[in-house]
């Protein structure tokens, strides 16, 4: 089964808006099941990654440490060759068909829920 996909990057939004509607978008998700999502944030126009992708991070954090979701790897280190990338794989391997493994894509993030 394919990773659904929430674009908080699409319309430029203020990162209030964008974290918003990535919270309603995974506790949605998680009720009705679905396990492997992928976080489109995008990487931002400063070449040192943007604030979406530094708020998804804290967000992930604190939906982590609070048990709503399972794990969740930056797409830089989505790979067999970084840590977090097997670990996830090791939970969930339908991520290994997903097209953007071992891609170093620094503009996504993938999420396993509980």
């Amino acid at each position: 089964m394919a990773a659904s996909i929430i674009n908080i990057e699409e319309g430029m939004p203020v990162v209030e808006t964008a974290m918003k509607k990535l919270r309603f978008e995974l506790n949605t998700m998680r009720r009705i099941g679905i396990s492997q999502v992928k976080i489109i944030h995008g990487y931002g126009s400063s070449g040192e990654g943007g604030s979406l992708k530094f708020a998804t991070m804290d967000c992930l954090k604190d939906m982590l440490q609070a048990g709503k979701i399972k794990a969740f790897c930056p797409g830089e280190q989505f790979g067999p060759f970084e840590k977090a990338g097997r670990a996830l794989i090791d939970l969930c391997p339908a991520f290994r068909s997903d097209p953007d493994w071992a891609r170093g894509n620094d503009g996504i993030t993938v999420v396993i829920l509980r």
